[in-house]
């Protein structure tokens, strides 16, 4: 988090904004735990699945699923694969990423059904600087989700290109300075 004076803010009072960690915070040795969870439900698996134009009868069509070897219908895996990245935002990436990089090694181990609560923990296990690009670093993660019962239901290993915090700070400082009019 980061403490700043907001111009207008008005009141004299510290502003505290929410943001991920910067490439130099993310530690290597830690479990970071996404709380809360997300407890799914059949509307998010509808909308998505239809939002996305996936007719697949496995999340849309009760009956057809009951006969199926899950005897019902199934969440969206992509949603689930969404849901497991969207987590960890808020306490790792918020306004310290540049750009997702890539997803690799994604799998779906256990079913995630109507009702669950989907629990998301990440360990960075790989993290070096930029050769081409200063004050920025490649970051690995191990997103692992589970069900309310401790199931894994989502595994994915996700690359990022994260800001150093001097880098950003100095990146921000530029960007603030080229809307200001001299005379």
């Amino acid at each position: 988090m980061t403490t700043n004076a907001t111009p207008g803010h008005g009141s004299g009072r510290r502003v505290i904004e929410q943001r991920g960690l910067y490439f130099e915070e993310l530690d290597e040795d830690a479990v970071y735990a996404h709380r809360p969870g997300r407890t799914v439900t059949e509307t998010d698996n509808v909308l998505f699945t239809t939002m996305t134009m996936n007719t697949q009868a496995l999340h849309l069509d009760a009956a057809w699923s009951a006969g199926q070897p899950f005897g019902q219908r199934l969440m969206n895996s992509m949603f689930t694969l969404a849901t497991l990245v969207g987590q960890s935002v808020p306490q790792l990436t918020q306004g310290t990423i540049i750009a997702q990089l890539g997803l690799t090694d994604v799998s779906f181990p256990h079913p995630l059904y109507h009702g669950d609560t989907l629990y998301t923990e990440t360990v960075v296990i790989g993290k070096r600087l930029s050769s081409s690009r200063p004050g920025q670093g490649i970051v690995t993660m191990q997103h692992t989700g589970r069900n309310q019962d401790g199931h894994v239901v989502a595994l994915a290993t996700r690359s990022c290109l994260m800001w150093t915090r001097e880098a950003h700070a100095a990146a921000q400082q530029e960007t603030a300075g080229k809307g200001t009019i001299e005379a």
